[in-house]
């Protein structure tokens, strides 16, 4: 288990009242921002756009994360302080922000409830920050750990008041076996989901929670892993966000760090208008559309 952190470490700098510099659009050259090392003093900061307006300032973190759980929980929070300090309304962490074990069996032993410590410290976080915050990836032992002895890898969404609002367990596992790297047998030691979540409504729009972006016509904020993890296990990184049009508006480049975006729903509803790919949707093989509901 983790040591209780210092409070100051969960201490988020204070708003100004000042609004966005910038803002990203369709065509104009990527908003990126990155820290080759995670800090916990502050940047410049500006504020967010109001929150009865959906949209805004989004960011995706890129870390590398390893078996040490306090040190991924240093480098993550201070890049969830940096970008609320910069205006981010929602934050993005990838998969395996809480670690990476070196075995399976390592990944097992350092799992947690939903109730543990770590989400713990990410529900105080987001109060304090102010923000959403989206955990890409938590190694959950759930109810069923006694009986089962595996894990689940639970996309976590929580609002800005520490609340989980979503929990949605990886349905489709993920084993690879490729020529000159190690083999990956996520369902060896996970078990699969049993539920697929609706789209959540945030301040910046209804956040997927798995989704591509031109095929539906959404944006798509994809956190990343970066670096070496461990002997046996490194990531590629570039996190990154795209529009609707797979434009990418912004992307890490190697190392820590994080990249702002905005999200534009006018421009979305734009691109929708204009490629109605919705229309041809097969309902036949899908089944019926979800009703309608208000675009936001």
């Amino acid at each position: 288990m983790l040591r209780v952190a210092p409070r100051a470490l969960l201490r988020c700098p204070p708003r100004p009242s000042r609004a966005p510099q910038s803002s990203g659009t369709a065509g104009s050259p990527p908003a990126m921002a990155s820290s080759p090392e995670p800090s916990v003093s502050p940047e410049p900061s500006v504020s967010p756009e109001p929150s009865a307006s959906p949209g805004g300032l989004v960011a995706a973190l890129q870390v590398t994360s390893t078996a040490d759980k306090e040190r991924n929980w240093r480098q993550c929070s201070a890049l969830v302080r940096r970008a609320a300090a910069r205006g981010a309304r929602a934050v993005f962490l990838p998969e395996g922000f809480d670690f990476i074990g070196d075995s399976p069996q390592h990944s097992l032993a350092l799992a947690e409830p939903l109730h543990g410590d770590i989400v713990g410290r990410y529900r105080q976080l987001a109060r304090e920050c102010d923000v959403w915050l989206s955990l890409g990836g938590f190694h959950e032992r759930g109810q069923d750990w006694d009986t089962t002895g595996r894990i689940y890898n639970c996309h976590l969404l929580l609002d800005n008041s520490g609340a989980i609002v979503a929990a949605y367990r990886k349905l489709h596992l993920f084993d690879a076996e490729l020529s000159g790297a190690p083999a990956l047998c996520e369902s060896s030691f996970t078990n699969p989901g049993r539920e697929l979540l609706p789209p959540v409504a945030t301040p910046v729009g209804k956040v997927l929670l798995r989704a591509r972006a031109i095929e539906c016509q959404c944006y798509v904020v994809a956190a990343a892993q970066t670096g070496r993890h461990n002997a046996g296990r490194a990531s590629f990184g570039h996190a990154l966000v795209a529009d609707p049009w797979g434009t990418v508006l912004a992307q890490c480049p190697e190392g820590a760090g994080l990249c702002l975006a905005h999200i534009d729903l006018p421009y979305l509803q734009q691109v929708r208008r204009q490629l109605p790919v919705h229309r041809h949707r097969r309902g036949d093989i899908y089944g019926p559309p979800p009703p309608a509901t208000p675009a936001t």
